[in-house]
């Protein structure tokens, strides 16, 4: 495998990013490996997309060829394509992990496990929108899973632009905004 020549599309890519095919290919297999667990393929392209790591095209292009190649392997779970390292990637990934850039392998960890943090948020809370009449929207925030409700909060924003920024914060750290006020309301 040679991981010393550019090889790979560089649009979109960082300083620092991956312009190997083999070295992308070798970062899906150590990301899968390291997130132990299914992921969804949309997750590991933003991942790997989200700091310019690595093409799109070159993304999804390693991707097929690692299912080709036995080194991941697939499922669909709700509709939703899964990937999975099987034992050859995880071999390969344990292998060579050290050829990729250190910052290269934690940056797409870190982006992989705040995407699925936020998909958990995502399924596990709800956020409910009314527009208002006279202007302005109420937001409900639903703290917990169907019939386990923690919480339920209602708050009045004046425009769609608050709306959305208060909703993305929300789900980036919906057990901050309880224990905020919780904490408020017992000291």
């Amino acid at each position: 495998m040679e991981f010393d020549k550019f090889d790979a599309f560089d649009a979109g890519i960082e300083l620092g990013g991956l312009r190997n095919r083999n070295e992308i290919r070798l970062l899906v297999c150590y990301l899968l490996r390291a997130m132990d667990q299914p992921v969804p393929r949309a997750l590991v392209v933003d991942a790997i997309l989200n700091d310019g790591l690595a093409n799109y095209f070159e993304i999804n292009e390693a991707i097929a060829e690692l299912l080709k190649g036995g080194s991941i392997d697939r499922d669909i779970l709700d509709g939703e394509e899964i990937l999975k390292v099987t034992p050859r990637g995880r071999n390969s990934a344990e292998l060579l992990e050290t050829t990729l850039p250190k910052t290269v392998r934690e940056k797409a960890v870190n982006a992989a496990i705040k995407l699925m943090t936020l998909a958990k948020n995502k399924r596990e809370n709800k956020i409910l929108t009314e527009a208002l009449p006279d202007g302005g929207y109420n937001i409900t925030f639903i703290l917990g899973n169907e019939g386990d409700e923690l919480m339920r909060l209602t708050v009045f924003v004046a425009d769609s632009m608050q709306l959305e920024l208060v909703k993305n914060n929300f789900l980036n750290d919906p057990v901050k905004l309880y224990s905020g006020i919780i904490t408020a309301l017992t000291i």
